[in-house]
Order: C-alpha cells, then sequence, then structure tokens
C-alpha cells in the first residue's frame, strides 16, 4: 500500500463506505459493487482503496473470524499475520510468564499486538513501513495501554519493555526471503534481542533446523492441521527443560508435546491393524520416536514418519487408520482390488515413493460409488500399498 492509497482510505467518506458495503460471495460481487460504486459517483481513487480493503477483510475471516471486518490489512501484512487463535497462544505465554509489557518489533498489521492488548498487557508495537505503521495504528486504537511507532526493530531501546516478541519480515514485494541474513530484522539480530530480554521469534515451520540456537525453546504450532509457524523462546518465556515442543491447536482445544531435545525413532516394525499419521508440527519437532512410545507403536520405516500400532489409542498427536489391506504396489493389482469393492473415489496418500498420485489414480481405473482412502508407502523397507479408514 502506498501512500497515496493510504491517504484516500483513511478519510471518513472512505471509511463510512466501506463500512457500508455487503458482504460478498465471489468476484461476480465484487465486479457489480465497482460498477455500482462508481455510478454513485465515488471518485476512482478512493473506489480502488476500499475495493482493495473489501476484498482483503473478506480474506482475513479465515484468520481473524469477525474482527476482521473492523480492521484494515496490507496484503504483506495479512499474508504474515498470527492467526487470532495462535496469537493468543502468544500472549498467554507472556501473562504466564509474568510480563506485564511487551514490545512487538515489526508489528506488521498489528494482529499479535491485539492479542498482547486483549490480555491487558502494555503494548509498544514497532513498526518501520509509514503505511504498515498507520494500519496498525487504526486496528490498535481500541486500547489505551497500546501505543504505535514508527521506527527500526532494532534500533528500540529494550530497557523499555519486560518482553520482545519479533515476527521478521521474510517477503520483499511478492518475492519470499530465502536467506535468515535478508529477514528484516536479519536472525542474528533477532537472536541478539532475545539474549537481552525474554523473547519471542516468529519464524516459518520449515526454518533451516541447522540454524536454530542452542540454548532457546523451539516450539513448533499446527492450527487445524496445518503447520503454521516455528517459534523461539528465550528468557522468562523458555519453559525450563523443554527445547522443542509441538502444539496442536484444533476445535477440542490445545495439546502440546514437548521434549528436551529431538526424540530418539522407536524401532520399525511388522505392520499393525493401526497407522498413525502424526501431525505436522510433532514431526517438525522431531518428537515422532516419543509419539510412538506413548501409542505402544513402531515405525512403519526407518525413513518414514509415519507409526503403526496393534491397537488403536486416541490421540490429538495424529490421525489414525484402521488397516483394512494391504497389497504389494502395483497398480494393476490394486486397480482389481478396488473395482472388486466397488470403489470409485480414491483418497492417495504416499509416504517415502516417488509417485505422482493424479497419474496413479488414473492407473487404477477406479469404477463404483464406494470410496477409500490408499496409502502408498513402504513398510519395513518393502513398497507396499495399504486400504485404510479414517478412525475419527
Amino acid at each position: 500500500m502506498d501512500t497515496s492509497e493510504l491517504r484516500e482510505l483513511l478519510t471518513p467518506e472512505a471509511l463510512g463506505l466501506l463500512e457500508q458495503l455487503p458482504p460478498s460471495e465471489g468476484a461476480p460481487d465484487a465486479v457489480r459493487l465497482v460498477s455500482r460504486l462508481r455510478k454513485e459517483g465515488h471518485p476512482p481513487a478512493r473506489v480502488a482503496a476500499v475495493l482493495t480493503q473489501y476484498r482483503l477483510r473478506r480474506k482475513a475471516v479465515a484468520k481473524f473470524g469477525p474482527f476482521a471486518e473492523r480492521m484494515l490489512f496490507t496484503a504483506p501484512g495479512l499474508e504474515q499475520a498470527s492467526r487470532l487463535a495462535v496469537a493468543a497462544q502468544h500472549a498467554g505465554r507472556f501473562r504466564a510468564a509474568g510480563l506485564g509489557s511487551v514490545a512487538d518489533l515489526g508489528c506488521g498489521i498489528g494482529g499479535d499486538s491485539m492479542a498482547f492488548s486483549a490480555l491487558d498487557l502494555r503494548v509498544t508495537a514497532v513498526e518501520r513501513d509509514e503505511a504498515t505503521a498507520a494500519v496498525a495504528s487504526y486496528n490498535l486504537a481500541p486500547w489505551v495501554r497500546t501505543t504505535v511507532e514508527l521506527g527500526d526493530a532494532t534500533a528500540f531501546d529494550v530497557e523499555r519493555a519486560e518482553g520482545l516478541w519479533l515476527d521478521p519480515a521474510r517477503r520483499e514485494g511478492a518475492r519470499r526471503l530465502s536467506s535468515p541474513d535478508d529477514f528484516s530484522p536479519s536472525l542474528d539480530a533477532a537472536l541478539a534481542l532475545a539474549a537481552q530480554r525474554p523473547t519471542g521469534i516468529k519464524l516459518a515451520p520449515g526454518m533451516d533446523r541447522a540454524l536454530l540456537p542452542e540454548g532457546l525453546e523451539a516450539q513448533w504450532v499446527s492450527d487445524g492441521g496445518e503447520v503454521v509457524e516455528l517459534v523461539l523462546w528465550s528468557g522468562a518465556l523458555a519453559r525450563d527443560g523443554i527445547g522443542r515442543a509441538a502444539l496442536v491447536l484444533g476445535a477440542e482445544g490445545s495439546a502440546e508435546l514437548t521434549a528436551a531435545q529431538d526424540s530418539a525413532d522407536a524401532p520399525a516394525g511388522d505392520l499393525g491393524e493401526y497407522l498413525y499419521e502424526p501431525d505436522g508440527a510433532v514431526i517438525r519437532a522431531r518428537l515422532i520416536g516419543d509419539l510412538a512410545r506413548r501409542l505402544g507403536g513402531r515405525m512403519l520405516d526407518e525413513t518414514i514418519a509415519w507409526i503403526t500400532a496393534d491397537r488403536l489409542e486416541s490421540t490429538p498427536f495424529a490421525r489414525a487408520f484402521r488397516v483394512l489391506e494391504r497389497w504389494p504396489l502395483d497398480a494393476k493389482r490394486i486397480g482389481r482390488e478396488l473395482k472388486q469393492r466397488g470403489i470409485g473415489t480414491v483418497e492417495i496418500k504416499k509416504r517415502g515413493v516417488d509417485i505422482d498420485p493424479a497419474a496413479f489414480r488414473k492407473q487404477l481405473k477406479p469404477q463404483g460409488e464406494g470410496s477409500a482412502t490408499l496409502v502408498l508407502t513402504r513398510v519395513a523397507g518393502e513398497r507396499a500399498a495399504l486400504l485404510v479408514e479414517r478412525c475419527d
């Protein structure tokens, strides 16, 4: 968002118009809306600014729920913003540590600062981009103990806050930055701040583990089955004896698997009656072995992050399947078996085999009214196809 669009947006006329727009059901509605607004005599710049926010608000509902209808956004800011449920976890960590004030350094559109503010923490939100800082000021206006400052995160006086939160920018325009040295602030700069104050540093979940420093708690978070972030915690925000954590958020609440370090894998063994697909946060945190032992199971294969067991155990850390059949990984054989069972719709999961599921499905030529899940994988080194059914 450039400054001219921002000036157009932050006028009583534009904001009032934005609040009056009806919900959109898709692209045709947006086209009709543009036509209507222009017929009503609104200037093109105002229409463009309002329509941009209108579209971003629709997209933001997935992260912010109904709060999105009262927020402003930039496209990059929305892309990187924490989901509301996840931001609440961040804020809860600061409150549990007894920290009364937090500096959100590189606050973006203010999503995490909203969560901090909602728990009555005193928040200083710092953003170096002028337009983004203005958007954050709008979003954080309801909280009198929260202020937004225009400035560089690395120049912030850490003496002004009891704890720090950093979400380094990992994009430059449309380009995703792959090197931590190019983040804003860089990973090294963020870690230097973390050495001075209790700090949380939000990173992409696929961050190269070789770059993770010793002595900080690394927590991978999944929300609704999707791994959304890795957070490094320092000082009072890090928990004693925990170096690796997998936090799983879902409709039924939250659950966490923790350990002092990466867990040793469980031995591989025979295929049991049940198959478990660990949550991505468990896999990223390398706590698969601990989960396997908790389930009384074993690894499906030494190189595959799936677990097999002889009994069914309820767990928030994995999706369970009952194994119905095991076949050689041969398309013709599998196709005949599916045809005999009247299975015409096939969900294919692959683990540890170089197969294109879409191409493989065409080879199967499934026919019938039934549906099934097929896992293409290796069992103790042997390629296999497993016909399974979900247990949840």
